[in-house]
């Protein structure tokens, strides 16, 4: 039988928010099979929070990373560098829209609310994978992504960050084709609706997650545990063969059609 040890690997972990996020669990579950772990946060307002979720971790570390910028992208990576040597696993949970853009029309997108959506929400994968691939060598690593139904789906309220998300799937696949000679990975989970501090923003989350659990074939909501366990996978050797793919963890719910 096989068992999921990442004894001697190191990962980063980006776009924990508290103790309810899906980066959060995700974090959990790598350190738990014993990656060292390195949490990203985006200033010195989330500092404290981060400081005091990884506090009973020995040997975490802490690293700032406002991805708006690719110079503050590149420094991070510079001091994993300096600090851990490699990275072996790298977790992209970051998603951002202004949240006047969460509802109402879709049509009515201001320029700039479509820009800054796609450049943290999609765009911000890209410096961090090109970033991480060179710590990577020689043997390879993972990287791993947060997406959603509603990049190809119609899921009102969620607006421009269904368009972000079908960009972010996009862009999964080309990074894959690109690091695949270099034995980097490159996935996506595209998670069901749940609990988080950014979903409560969302126009209609709540009759989003009640339809989830009404027609879903195992009719109920995921837990962030679950997309935990899905991310331990694709992070670890048991998914060696896996790139490229978006893996759905929504108890079902995109295989329905009414």
């Amino acid at each position: 039988m096989y068992a999921i040890d990442l004894s001697g690997k190191n990962a980063v972990v980006f776009g924990v928010a508290n103790h309810r996020s899906i980066a959060w669990a995700i974090a959990q579950a790598l350190q738990q099979a014993g990656a060292r772990m390195a949490v990203a946060y985006q200033n010195d307002r989330l500092r404290e929070n981060a400081e005091k979720l990884v506090a009973p971790w020995q040997d975490a570390m802490l690293v700032e990373c406002d991805v708006a910028t690719d110079a503050n992208v590149e420094a991070a990576f510079a001091t994993l560098k300096e600090k851990m040597g490699r990275v072996d696993i790298v977790v992209h949970s970051i998603a951002f829209a202004n949240r006047e853009d969460l509802g109402g029309r879709f049509v009515n997108t201001p320029r700039e609310g479509f820009r800054l959506a796609l450049d943290v929400s999609a765009y911000s994968l890209i410096p961090i994978a090109r970033a991480a691939a060179p710590l990577m060598a020689p043997s390879g690593g993972s990287i791993v992504t947060m997406t959603f139904q509603a990049s190809e789906r119609v899921f009102p309220g969620y607006n421009v960050m269904g368009t972000a998300k079908a960009a972010l799937e996009n862009e999964v696949r080309q990074l894959a084709s690109d690091l695949g000679p270099e034995n980097v990975r490159v996935n996506a989970i595209s998670a069901g609706p749940v609990d988080t501090l950014s979903s409560r923003v969302i126009s209609g989350y709540s009759v989003m997650k009640h339809a989830h659990a009404d027609r879903a074939p195992m009719r109920r909501n995921i837990t962030v545990e679950e997309v935990g366990k899905t991310g331990l996978y694709l992070c670890s050797d048991l998914s060696s063969g896996v790139t490229g793919e978006v893996i759905h963890v929504d108890t079902g719910y995109h295989i329905m059609g009414i």
